[in-house]
């Protein structure tokens, strides 16, 4: 019984492609070949990372290759949504790099392919399906150990120097704006957490108040959101201090009514520059809990999604639902 994939690389303009190709190649899956635009500042560290993974001239040579089972995107983000239609259409599944696609049209020409093809678009909620303490709380919650889920407080603060940047970086069209980029993580998590399947945005906002030069960037975003199942406060930024042993001190905050979590993702402010930090708190016990050797779940059950035709690693409704709220939420913003 098969139990890897073949996969191939299309784009690999953001630095994410390396956690999402190492995760699936420790899953035992394997990558042959590569294509991308240009000369990303990524070249050069993907070839030394990966002196076998092969770099095609056309894409169309990995699109006709009927051996691939499955594709991983994290291009410039504004190409992710035709880049996945091309690979959909080529009859094979999809890993993409967040944000999946930056405007509502991308969305819907998104969900027609989906619907027509029966292949899986998978958008890597990296904030999720890489951080091993997010899924111990997602046990923790399914136990019930904190009862029902009434908030979740979700932090993505970035460093703005941490490396050089690519022009399209700064680029509003070409990354998507702050809130449908960074925020579609946390707005992702907050679906998870307060288990809603519906939800409007009370408030949205974005700004840019340290590079006037980059107009089309944006340091600082927050949205306010109410689901059917709960509440949402999300806060977004490129101001993380430069003494911060990392680029960033994200947190999530689940608020239930029988205790609450809080996770710690990549550090814990000055005691430990490890992450994968949890606090529980509830009626019966407070406690810590180091989930550096928690398994992360999503790839392993995206490899069996795709040789069984399931939806275990991540609901196709909901990674849809995950990237329009991020969208309208971006456009609200933007309005204001």
């Amino acid at each position: 019984m098969k139990t890897s994939l073949n996969l191939a690389v299309l784009g690999i303009d953001h630095g994410h492609i390396f956690d999402m190709l190492d995760e699936m190649i420790k899953e035992g899956c394997n990558c042959n070949y590569f294509w991308t635009e240009g000369s990303p500042l990524t070249l050069k560290e993907f070839n030394k990372k990966y002196p076998n993974i092969k770099r095609v001239e056309n894409k169309s040579d990995i699109l006709k290759d009927n051996s691939i089972d499955m594709v991983l995107i994290s291009s410039i983000p504004k190409d992710r949504a035709d880049l996945s239609i091309e690979v959909l259409n080529s009859s094979k599944d999809v890993m993409v790099d967040k944000p999946g696609c930056t405007t509502l049209n991308q969305l819907e020409d998104l969900k027609r392919t989906v619907k027509k093809t029966g292949k899986i678009w998978s958008v890597n909620f990296s904030e999720r399906f890489h951080i091993a303490a997010v899924a111990k709380a997602e046990e923790l919650v399914a136990e019930g150990k904190i009862g029902k889920v009434k908030q979740t407080i979700g932090t993505g603060p970035h460093r703005q120097g941490n490396y050089e940047r690519p022009d399209w970086f700064y680029d509003r069209q070409s990354y998507g704006g702050i809130i449908s980029d960074i925020g579609s993580h946390q707005i992702h998590q907050f679906l998870i957490f307060t288990n809603s399947n519906e939800a409007k945005i009370n408030h949205a906002l974005v700004e840019n108040t340290t590079k006037q030069d980059k107009p089309g960037f944006q340091d600082f975003g927050e949205v306010n959101l109410t689901g059917n199942q709960g509440h949402g406060y999300i806060r977004l930024d490129w101001f993380t201090p430069d003494a911060l042993p990392t680029w960033g001190d994200g947190r999530l905050l689940i608020l239930g009514d029988k205790g609450y979590i809080e996770i710690r993702k990549y550090t814990d402010l000055a005691k430990s520059e490890k992450g994968n930090h949890l606090y529980l708190a509830n009626n019966e016990e407070v406690k810590y809990i180091d989930c550096s050797n928690v398994q992360l779940p999503y790839f392993r059950n995206l490899i069996n999604d795709v040789i069984n035709r399931t939806e275990t690693a991540c609901p196709q409704e909901l990674t849809y639902l995950s990237m329009e709220l991020a969208i309208k939420a971006q456009i609200q913003a933007e309005k204001k």
